[in-house]
């Protein structure tokens, strides 16, 4: 007992106890992630800034940025061997949760839930709703032509420029497709920015309009039938199925969950897409994108241009869509308030809701909202219309 007590190697025993301790291993682009994640971590539970995604999305890049956990979170692989799905051996949690990913599998599923949970009732009762839907895309094709100036190719490009769409998971997907290696960063970037769009949204809405325009009354909106409800969601993806077929995957399950919702004879389905399915792809989802959002990855100038083009693009998206609700406005002669132009984007319901909030700083008693919704979710299927066009294009 003694001699195989004296025959132990102390010093190698220690030497490789503290080889495998991460605090070993890191090197300072670790630490810069970790102080990001926890910034993000913080904007999340504090300021309550997008937290459903933000604060999963900030957990899996603090995960995989803590020196040494790479290897535990991913799995082993021989040196020079990517972490790529062809490779089957010593796969770790985060390689299982990313295939959602790498598939383009989460981007449909969250859309299932979105449509399950609105009410495209404000659009069908008043489509000229979509026309501000499509202006609110005009950042999206600005930034494409800007990304390519920057020096960026054109597929990365189409996939930056889908940030002014302010849609994650539309922007996720057209990332995966176009430019894998720039996913993080554009996810994270258009998530960043949906956060911040009550900083970002009410300043311009303020700048590009009146005080008379803002205190607007608009009149209610008439009510939709249920025969309407049923058949808009089968009419719009047969419509862009035959013209724009790169756009269904998307398009294609936003309007399935809402068939769910308007049909009436599917409750459970239509309870479960709003609430099991997409909180568990929305888990998922952030917690992958997150992940790879390792420093040496993310802390380069490629990163800083592609945050100044997204916010460039979000901003111009912004006022693409209260320009063409002025000129709407003038053109009715004051029947439309221009600040539901900024719920243009496709970030639904928040950008709406900040329709109704400037609205009501002018007249406490002017409610916004559902004329908002129109807009909003004309945004969601133009930012998808907008993915297939570049999807087909690059």
């Amino acid at each position: 007992m003694q001699t195989n007590i004296l025959a132990l190697d102390v010093g190698k025993i220690f030497s490789d106890l503290w080889n495998s301790m991460g605090i070993s291993q890191g090197g300072w682009q670790n630490y810069v992630m970790l102080a990001i994640s926890f910034l993000l971590m913080y904007l999340a539970i504090v300021k309550k800034a997008e937290p459903m995604l933000l604060l999963p999305i900030a957990f899996g890049m603090f995960l995989i940025n803590l020196p040494g956990a790479e290897k535990i979170l991913w799995g082993t692989y021989p040196e020079g061997v990517e972490h790529n799905f062809d490779n089957t051996e010593n796969r770790g949690l985060l390689w299982y949760l990313y295939f959602g990913v790498d598939k383009v599998i989460y981007p449909p599923l969250i859309f299932l839930g979105i449509g399950a949970m609105t009410d495209f009732g404000p659009l069908i009762a008043n489509p000229k709703s979509m026309l501000i839907g499509a202006g609110a895309q005009f950042g999206i094709f600005v930034a494409l032509f800007g990304a390519v100036l920057f020096g960026f190719t054109g597929a990365a490009a189409a996939a930056i420029a889908i940030i002014g769409g302010a849609d994650g998971p539309t922007a996720i997907y057209v990332a995966k497709m176009l430019a894998e290696n720039l996913v993080p960063t554009i996810a994270i970037a258009a998530y960043s920015y949906m956060a911040l769009i009550p900083f970002i949204q009410k300043p311009l809405m303020r700048a590009l309009t009146t005080k008379k325009e803002r205190a607007i009354r608009m009149k209610p909106l008439r009510q939709v039938s249920k025969a309407e409800k049923i058949i808009f969601p089968v009419a719009v993806t047969l419509v862009v199925g035959l013209l724009l077929p790169d756009a269904i995957p998307l398009l294609g399950m936003l309007m399935l969950g809402n068939l769910f919702r308007e049909s009436g004879v599917v409750e459970r389905l239509s309870s479960q897409a709003q609430n099991g399915l997409i909180n568990t792809v929305t888990i998922f989802l952030g917690i992958s994108v997150g992940c790879k959002a390792k420093g040496e990855i993310f802390l380069t100038l490629q990163t800083i241009e592609i945050l100044v083009i997204g916010i460039c693009a979000f901003v111009l998206g912004t006022i693409g869509g209260l320009l063409v609700a002025k000129v709407m406005c003038k053109i009715t002669k004051g029947k439309i308030n221009p600040l539901i132009g900024s719920a243009g984007v496709s970030a639904v319901p928040m950008a709406a809701r900040i329709s109704e909030d400037v609205g009501r700083e002018t007249d406490p008693q002017n409610h916004l909202l559902m004329h908002a919704m129109g807009p909003n979710v004309a945004g969601v299927i133009g930012s998808a219309l907008a993915a297939g066009v570049l999807l087909a294009c690059f």
